[in-house]
């Protein structure tokens, strides 16, 4: 995993997440378009009614990003980091402890997952 959130331009859905088109790229999720969202810049980026279902978004940086209302359970979030993000309403994956969440979202650190308790 690198330490430095990427942009990738190259990424067609990825770009979609970047410019707001939140349908546009649930759509072509269900198309079964693939992308790599691995260690992502989301910095910023309203991401509300995106579908997550699935979705490897592993070391993804999410500062002062909107999340709310997101469903994260089946997403994988490890070594994803949430600092001073909007996360009303969102769900997240069971592996994370609330401890480590609220960390992650006034630190910035990044969540690491408890896999004891799955």
């Amino acid at each position: 995993m690198t330490d430095t959130p990427q942009i990738k331009n190259d990424d067609p859905l990825y770009r979609l997440l970047r410019e707001g088109h939140i349908n546009d790229f649930n759509e072509s999720k269900v198309r079964g378009e693939r992308t790599d969202l691995r260690n992502c810049d989301f910095r910023g980026i309203d991401l509300r009614g995106m579908d997550a279902d699935g979705l490897d978004l592993s070391g993804g940086y999410f500062r002062q990003a909107d999340l709310r209302g997101i469903d994260f359970t089946n997403t994988n979030l490890e070594g994803a980091s949430i600092h001073a993000t909007k996360i009303s309403g969102t769900y997240f994956p069971k592996q994370l402890s609330a401890d480590e969440i609220t960390l992650s979202l006034t630190h910035g650190i990044r969540m690491r997952y408890d896999n004891s308790s799955v």
